[in-house]
């Protein structure tokens, strides 16, 4: 491999590039090939890095210089042919890209075509790969190559990746074109280059990542504290352990913290979590803008709103609260008016990012102001409906945690002499008055009932969650009754403290029922908030981060390192990756590390992310991830050869269900069909050493915790493969959008899903009890999130719960993704089939008998419509886990 020094020139400049661009043109080589070799005609299209990206201009010049001195970028074609001696590829000589800052002013930034001509032998085969060696001082986004042969016939090399100097890389930067192999169908001559490029992403497990590298390998969640600043910030290992098992994340070397050797040292808030740099945000892509958002977030906009509610955070009517999204909140000389320059977020003031933030026009820069939600805009009350609450488990934010209730009482998996009584508190006599005209048992036999139940996750932590400065928590069921016109209703809720909590012995286990008629029953409305705040939480630790970002991050990783670039499954996967690495690494870094926005609003705190670890060690099962598997182990479905899709639903307007079962039939039958291209039958599955590899390392390091539970389905056999590959899918897109893109619409409005409970309810007849009785709305809102909380609540999920302007949507792949013409018509049937899911879904959406489709508050289901326009719109369905 060569090697370039930097060469400096003491002066430099727009002249000087015209100077040197017109000495480049007089130089450049004739287009005419010697005897006895033909010439390839390429054309390259790259982005340069621009002055957003911190870019040193003189560097700039420098590339300028080089250039000229003929250190250039250089490329090398390779053929699928082998040299007979050496067994490898024939390679061309090496074409330098004439004219390289010609089209670059340091400032814009934008694809640049170049054209470079390749002299080969007329022997020389069919180029399958081609090697890069970049000798300037920048590095620069190469997004393609496309060839153009003596016949005519074009090859396209779908590249999309960062290219360093030289000097970072111990190895050459290899490129496939974008015809696809199976292992045992590849060519001789890409054999080694094969083997070499997935070498190269391995690593070797030492050292500490710089940016430049293309390492994929695994780490425990082991950068979640900052033991070195306090004992009060460290935070368990998570992973690693029976106690805390957890999915893996891609490893960064860091150094061991000094106060905790377990853990890794701090990343400086300036500074980036590595992750290889083609996993970050792209540089047009409006999401790129995401980090030093929440950045902004948490380091100037938090104590800027910290310092506003000073004196005044609780909200003492739901006006107060309403007045967020009609007045706003003017933070003037609540802002600092200078941030060091490594912490302004793209060098915005504090103002811009507001308006960058929150889309204010006009008006006062200083006015932070959100749109309305979508629960409270058709109607301002009827998110506390009986009806809307439980519309809410079906079709809200997190419609996949209940379940249908089998037996009777509820009964709980904890250890009886730690926790109390196994069994629910609730009984018949609960709930036979609200079961019209049936016995519990007739409903039980019926299907009736159905239950959300969060005692088993939240009791173990209580103790430690109440003891937290302005937190007061239960642990809650809640029981739902199927009505004869199709809607539940909530019939009963226990909530239950541990005895070390307990005020008096009679609010260990608390049990509330609706009224059947009269006044409005404010106990009850109280215990509805409570439960909305357990599932605010599970919600967002187990059912989105957990299930969705987590386990899917060990996936992309072996992706990486054990399916070459060369695969058909590689390229196959990669849209359903996209990002993924990034928003976790902000993640860890923001949002759910210790003292993020995920500890300072929920009350779970700051055993946020230890709870999601024993969420995974008790409940996760990758063969129940799929929505099949999901709606069968909840007992919401049952398998019925003669229902669509071959399951009978137990709640047959179950909007998440039932329009989750046509994007799930949709990709089974896309990931068939792609299947059907590679592989012919059983035994080339099993006989594909790239897959079971990837598949044994997704298990053995990936989800290395629970690598000996006999769950996992085998990779054996095309079916097998299916499967795998749906699953994978479904979670990196239509769970994940079914999860994420609600947020602002359901708990935008926090009093209908508050991230936080502040008081226990009271008993009737003492000093708290009356003082609800005087003014319930009052007592309400101060049992949940304070201004602060709120507002830090929606500047983020305002943010996540947005479409970037480039956002890739289920169905949708990049011209040129494969010359495969069988794959390509794969991909153009599952987006028409994904157009006709839209039409239908926009249908059922109008159908008035179908009551849960919007319910009281008017909120039609489109959280698993395919496709979107930018923006907060609370439907879309990307290819990725991208934000």
């Amino acid at each position: 491999m060569q090697n370039s020094g930097n060469s400096q020139l003491p002066h430099g400049g727009s002249l000087i590039g015209q100077i040197g661009g017109a000495i480049s043109n007089i130089l450049a080589p004739h287009s005419s090939a010697p005897a006895g070799s033909i010439q390839i005609k390429g054309t390259i299209i790259v982005q340069k890095t621009n002055i957003l990206d911190v870019v040193n201009t003189g560097e700039s010049l420098v590339d300028k210089a080089a250039d000229f001195r003929g250190r250039k970028v250089n490329l090398q074609l390779v053929s699928v042919e082998a040299e007979p001696v050496t067994n490898t590829g024939k390679r061309s000589d090496e074409a330098s890209v004439q004219n390289w800052f010609r089209a670059f002013d340091g400032i814009s930034v934008g694809d640049i075509t170049y054209t470079i001509n390749f002299n080969v032998d007329k022997n020389f085969g069919v180029p399958g790969a081609f090697i890069i060696r970049n000798h300037h001082v920048n590095e620069f986004y190469l997004k393609s190559l496309s060839l153009e042969l003596p016949d005519q016939s074009t090859i396209v090399f779908i590249c999309n990746s960062w290219v360093y100097n030289v000097s970072k890389y111990t190895s050459d930067r290899i490129f496939f074109s974008n015809r696809y192999y199976l292992p045992s169908d590849t060519p001789q001559g890409l054999l080694t280059l094969r083997q070499q490029e997935l070498i190269n992403l391995r690593g070797d497990g030492t050292g500490e990542r710089e940016e430049w590298d293309r390492i994929y390998d695994y780490a425990t969640y082991n950068d979640m504290g900052f033991p070195d600043f306090s004992k009060q910030l460290s935070r368990p290992v998570l992973g690693g352990s029976n106690e805390l098992p957890y999915p893996r994340r891609c490893r960064t070397g860091r150094k061991p913290s000094a106060a905790d050797p377990n853990s890794e040292s701090l990343t400086p808030i300036w500074k980036l979590i590595y992750i290889p740099r083609d996993e970050r945000f792209s540089v047009v892509k409006n999401s790129d803008f995401l980090g030093d958002a929440l950045k902004a977030i948490v380091h100037t906009l938090i104590p800027a709103i910290e310092s506003f509610y000073l004196e005044n955070n609780q909200f003492d009517s739901l006006k107060e609260v309403k007045d967020m999204y009609d007045q706003g909140i003017n933070l003037t000389g609540c802002l600092p008016p200078n941030l060091p320059k490594a912490e302004q977020p793209y060098f915005l003031t504090p103002f811009e990012l507001i308006n960058e933030l929150t889309d204010t026009t006009g008006g006062d820069p200083s006015l932070l102001q959100y749109p309305v939600p979508q629960v409270i805009a058709k109607d301002e009350l009827a998110w506390i409906l009986d009806k809307e609450f439980a519309r809410q488990v079906l079709a809200g934010l997190n419609p996949m945690t209940i379940q249908s209730l089998k037996v009777f009482p509820p009964t709980s998996a904890l250890d009886p002499a730690t926790y109390g009584p196994q069994t629910s508190a609730i009984t018949a006599s609960h709930l036979e008055p609200q079961l019209e005209s049936l016995t519990l048992q007739q409903a039980l036999d019926q299907d009736k009932l159905f239950i959300v139940d969060y005692h088993d996750i939240y009791l173990p932590y209580l103790t430690k969650i109440n003891a937290q400065t302005g937190v007061q928590a239960y642990a809650s069921r809640t029981i739902f009754f199927l009505t004869a016109e199709g809607t539940l209703k909530p019939i009963a809720i226990e909530l239950t403290l541990p005895a070390s909590n307990s005020i008096v012995a009679s609010s260990l286990n608390r049990v509330f029922t609706p009224p059947l008629s009269g006044p409005k029953d404010w106990l009850w409305e109280l215990a509805k908030v409570h439960v909305a705040t357990n599932d605010c939480g599970y919600h967002q630790l187990v059912s989105h981060w957990l299930t969705t970002h987590a386990v899917i991050e060990p996936v992309v990783i072996a992706t990486h390192r054990q399916l070459s670039a060369l695969h058909p499954l590689n390229i196959f996967l990669l849209p359903h990756f996209k990002d993924t690495l990034a928003i976790n690494s902000m993640a860890r870094k923001l949002l759910i590390n210790a003292g993020s926005i995920i500890e300072r609003t929920f009350s779970t705190g700051g055993y946020s992310m230890e709870m999601s670890a024993v969420a995974y060690r008790e409940l996760w099962r990758f063969d129940q991830q799929g929505l099949p598997g999901d709606l069968i182990s909840r007992g919401i479905a049952v398998p019925d050869p003669s229902a669509k899709y071959g399951l009978r639903l137990l709640i047959a307007d179950y909007p998440f269900a039932v329009d989750g079962l046509e994007i799930w039939d949709a990709t089974e039958t896309y990931v068939q069909d792609y299947v059907n291209v590679y592989y012919k039958d059983d035994g080339a599955v099993l006989a594909d050493p790239e897959l079971q590899l990837w598949w044994s390392e997704v298990i053995n390091l990936g989800h290395a915790d629970k690598k000996a539970e006999r769950w996992w389905p085998q990779a054996t056999t095309k079916s097998d493969l299916v499967g795998i590959l749906t699953t994978i899918i479904w979670i990196s897109s239509a769970h994940h959008a079914a999860v994420n893109f609600g947020q602002y619409a359901y708990a935008g409005y926090m009093p209908n899903h508050p991230t936080i409970t502040r008081r226990l309810i009271p008993e009737k007849g003492n000093k708290e009890y009356a003082e609800l009785l005087q003014d319930p709305e009052k007592f309400l809102l101060s049992s949940i999130n304070g201004r602060i909380q709120a507002a830090i609540g929606l500047s983020t999920i305002e943010l996540l719960a947005k479409h970037s302007k480039e956002e890739e949507y289920l169905g949708y792949r990049i011209t040129n993704w494969t010359d495969n013409q069988d794959a390509v018509a794969a991909v153009s049937g599952f987006s028409k089939r994904l157009a006709q899911i839209e039409q239908l879904i926009s249908q059922r959406n109008l159908d008035l008998t179908l009551k849960n489709r919007s319910g009281p508050a008017g909120v039609p289901y489109t959280l698993l419509f395919p496709s979107s326009k930018p923006g907060l719109t609370g439907a879309g369905i990307p290819n990725s886990i991208s934000i």
